[in-house]
């Protein structure tokens, strides 16, 4: 998979598109003035954790948000993973406060009938249990629980550029109008889908296995699965463009949001985004039933060019964290669990590079190489799901599961974000997809005629959209 296959060999060649290519990796002695240790770019949930766990290890961090909270962000449901990262750095209780509590998700079938993955079936040891969330709400929850912990957390902040020297890095920065420089030893990117310094370095790249657009809004009065009377579960509908999402938020409304190919929503042609929504809900089977009383109260928004990642995730005082690196389509929730995933071991990488700078680079290299092999193949385990999500061999799958050698209780840890390290997980992973492809085999016609299909969609771009990319 191209995320990845590429990477580690990009190192060295990254330096030549920096301001400063002849810096040789030291790090700046503790008595050389900087405005910070750690300056940290976007405040959404991986920017302020990153920032928070610095803090509590005593460095001075600076963390600056483009625009102001609460503000709109898609991402509303998070995964079992996500508890102990909450709970690690003090912010489980308030998460609980304004959560909705999530146990699981639901995959229907043809006939109208559903499945549910139930979290407390979990092969590995994540929580039973995860939430649906506000992402205004959390994002300002978890910016503000990072000032608490003592971190210069600043609003209205956008980064216009940075350069690295051989004593840090110096960022050029619109602070609230005003124009400033700050001087920081270590950055992280946390800018989300704005891939801040992907984008400086030129290091982002479309997927090529996977290309999708999405359009969402919320809506009231949306009925819950009969099997759900507590509104606890996701559900995901597939259809013949896409796949559907409805999430059930703390507020009483529900995120409804559909994620199609790129060539159906080409058709748009600037037709009205609330029609186009209501005709591609309509194609979505049994989803109509539970819309019967519901009512839109929100505007639709339309975001193109799902996935991708950089080439690279880190080098010589900097490191990307969460979606600055990577965006997968979000099928199975994970983005916000891996972006405070990330945070969690790109914390450990920054501290300990920032600790002996006698030692450096050296050190540095070895902790990123280690951190960039784990989150490469942390995402290439959920990649594989998505990229055949919609294949006819995985609906079956999913609509009919059976728990021989303990697969189907692997692939709700998989889905509640157990993608790591546990091996009894990572063996079950394993053979579910032997039997995905023992499944192809004997329906091998079928299954070529998906992937044709999948490879010429992802040929296909879309560009359009009414929503820009938010930090994350």
């Amino acid at each position: 998979m191209y995320i990845i296959a590429n990477g580690m060999r990009e190192f060295e060649n990254v330096q030549a598109s920096l301001k400063n290519p002849a810096m040789d990796g030291r790090f700046p002695a503790q008595g050389q003035h900087m405005d910070a240790d750690v300056l940290v770019i976007g405040g959404g949930p991986g920017g302020s954790t990153i920032a928070t766990l610095l803090a509590q290890r005593g460095r001075r961090v600076v963390l600056l948000e483009r625009d102001r909270h609460p503000r709109f962000h898609i991402g509303e449901s998070l995964l079992p993973a996500n508890m102990p990262i909450f709970e690690k750095i003090g912010a489980l209780e308030k998460l609980r406060a304004i959560g909705r509590l999530k146990l699981g998700a639901d995959f229907p079938r043809d006939d109208g009938s559903y499945y549910t993955f139930k979290f407390d079936r979990a092969l590995g040891e994540t929580p039973p249990y995860s939430f649906h969330v506000l992402r205004e709400e959390i994002d300002a929850m978890l910016f503000a629980h990072a000032r608490e912990h003592g971190v210069d957390a600043r609003e209205g902040a956008k980064v216009e550029g940075v350069e690295f020297g051989d004593d840090g890095v110096t960022a050029r920065i619109a602070d609230n109008g005003a124009a400033r420089t700050l001087r920081a030893r270590y950055l992280v990117d946390a800018s989300g889908r704005d891939a801040f310094l992907g984008k400086q370095l030129k290091l982002v790249e479309r997927s090529a296995e996977h290309q999708s657009a999405a359009l969402y809004a919320h809506y009231r009065d949306v009925d819950y699965n009969t099997g759900d009377p507590g509104g606890n579960i996701i559900s995901v509908y597939r259809f013949a463009h896409g796949w559907a999402w409805f999430i059930p938020l703390p507020d009483g409304t529900t995120s409804i949001g559909c994620v199609c190919k790129p060539e159906y929503l080409k058709q748009r042609k600037g037709a009205d985004n609330a029609d186009f929504l209501a005709q591609t809900l309509a194609m979505v089977p049994h989803a109509a039933e539970r819309m019967t009383r519901a009512q839109r109260i929100s505007g639709v928004r339309v975001t193109g060019n799902y996935s991708y990642a950089c080439r690279q995730m880190c080098g010589p005082r900097w490191i990307m964290i969460g979606d600055a690196w990577a965006f997968l389509d979000p099928i199975f929730s994970s983005g916000v669990f891996l972006t405070m995933h990330s945070a969690l071991h790109a914390a450990e990488v920054v501290d300990g590079s920032l600790r002996e700078p006698q030692r450096e680079p050296q050190r540095e290299r070895a902790l990123q190489k280690r951190f960039e092999r784990r989150m490469r193949d942390g995402y290439a385990r959920f990649a594989w799901f998505i990229y055949r999500f919609n294949s006819p061999v995985m609906k079956s799958l999913f609509a009919n599961p059976r728990n021989v050698w303990r697969v189907e209780e692997g692939v709700v840890s998989m889905l509640a974000g157990d993608v790591f390290d546990d091996r009894r997980v990572l063996r079950r992973l394993t053979a579910f997809k032997f039997i995905y492809a023992i499944g192809s085999l004997l329906d091998f016609r079928r299954w070529r005629a998906d992937l044709r299909e999948r490879r010429r969609q992802n040929r296909t771009q879309f560009s359009g959209g009414n929503t820009p990319p938010d930090a994350a």
